[in-house]
């Protein structure tokens, strides 16, 4: 190493957010240590979302185990071992890992990953193409609400202009679900729907755009996030279109935010807004149409119980008053994921009750009916000496988590659910309990 330590720390900041691979690196307590710019663009979250949260309480592993938190229990490297999950909004990653350890003088002090974003890669190898056959149509998207009545309308009317179409919406607002419905609902219709799923790493799926759609075959092209590319990719892409634009093509591109300000912000091409923006359609978010919560939770149950036979069919109304009262910054996409969780480990339940959603979610709703805040061993009393608070989180912790297994006769399955955690997650923290002396 040439020069100290201090006089070094310029050089290895600027590596750690320009490196082409996501770095998270954690102490042996699970909290975030490093969390490079790549990698918020892989996982969609900032620094001050990550904070103190454990990674189980930010992400869904489903029956996967965290890599990063799978090397800091067991002190051993895992390369290159391909994970998918889905952060708190629901949104799907898919990310190829490699883990290590990071020892001090024979002790373990914490783990650091390096994460290659295969997300788009994973959706393309999959799913690029879509034969036109009955899937989503418009009668399929719930709209109950005037302002999606609207969107509706619109995009009926888009489907006989056979112009390029540029949806408008916030994250899981369902703006891949309205492309496919205008893709099957063409006057004119074309033979296949392909995907490209725009990323900033996409430029190997950029560069073949042309050669997989050259052929004679007509082709719904969906640009699913034209503003997540970097501009020199819009640009590539813009090239690519305007040598496809032939009579029999059908261009369908989204962006997440007003064109006008990520124009402004230099994340958008303006020619390559100008292109899609024959046909202009906004969805609204879910918070301004509150109207279609318990229709689409109402057609949600119907499909699951047509499904996999489930005896749910409504909610109380408690649980109306909740949905009807949260603000959905996940939109669609956070109201689906959040009854997939709800309804996955329902039985014989008839309707879904407050005390079936998940913890977290009654927490960060703001409408909690039951006050957690009974513990006086936790409560600041005057002449009590205060423990530092990150002691005082393990301890309150421990208890809960305690009181939590005792009230479900220590059965894991049922605890998760009740705290609103996954089952890996309650595994993680009562082994973690365990080596510590507190279980």
């Amino acid at each position: 190493m040439i020069g100290n330590v201090e006089s070094l720390l310029p050089y290895y900041r600027f590596a750690v957010n320009h490196v082409a691979v996501g770095i998270h690196a954690v102490d042996k307590n699970g909290r975030t240590i490093i969390y490079n710019d790549k990698m918020k663009a892989i996982e969609g979250l900032a620094l001050e979302d990550v904070g103190d949260r454990s990674i189980l309480e930010l992400f869904n592993f489903e029956q996967e185990e965290s890599t990063l938190l799978k090397v800091l229990q067991s002190g051993i490297e895992q390369t290159n071992v391909k994970q998918t999950y889905w952060n708190r909004n629901g949104t799907e990653i898919t990310t190829i890992n490699d883990t290590y350890p990071i020892s001090e003088n024979g002790v373990l002090i914490g783990a650091i990953e390096l994460a290659h974003d295969v997300t788009a890669l994973e959706k393309a190898v999959h799913q690029p193409y879509r034969k036109n056959h009955n899937s989503v149509t418009f009668s399929d998207i719930v709209a109950e609400s005037t302002q999606m009545k609207a969107v509706i309308s619109t995009a009926k009317k888009a489907t006989r202009a056979k112009l390029p179409i540029l949806l408008i919406g916030e994250t899981g607002t369902g703006k891949d679900l309205l492309a496919e419905s205008i893709h099957n609902g063409l006057v004119q219709p074309t033979d296949l729907f392909y995907t490209l799923f725009c990323h900033s790493s996409d430029s190997d799926l950029v560069s073949r755009l042309l050669d997989d759609l050259n052929d004679s075959e007509q082709v719904t092209l969906f640009c699913e996030r034209i503003d997540l590319l970097s501009i020199s990719l819009q640009q590539k892409l813009l090239s690519i279109l305007v040598k496809l634009d032939v009579e029999g093509h059908q261009f369908i591109a989204s962006i997440g935010d007003d064109p006008v300000e990520l124009i402004a912000k230099g994340t958008l091409l303006k020619d390559l807004y100008y292109f899609f923006a024959s046909f202009t359609i906004r969805i609204p978010p879910l918070r301004k149409r509150k109207e279609d919560i318990i229709p689409f939770v109402t057609a949600y149950l119907a499909r699951r119980s047509e499904r996999f036979g489930y005896a749910l069919d409504g909610i109380t109304p408690e649980v109306e008053q909740l949905f009807l009262g949260y603000s959905w910054p996940g939109n669609i996409r956070e109201l689906e994921f959040l009854l997939d969780e709800t309804t996955s480990l329902a039985t014989t339940e008839a309707v879904i009750t407050y005390d079936m959603l998940p913890l977290h979610f009654r927490m960060k709703s703001g409408f909690m009916i039951d006050d957690p805040k009974q513990a006086t061993d936790f409560i600041v009393q005057p002449g009590k000496e205060l423990l530092p608070l990150d002691q005082f989180m393990r301890e309150a912790e421990v208890y809960y988590i305690q009181k939590a297994m005792r009230h479900n006769d220590e059965n894991v399955t049922k605890t998760a659910h009740a705290l609103g955690m996954s089952r890996q997650n309650l595994q993680y923290r009562l082994r973690k309990m365990k080596n510590e002396g507190q279980a």
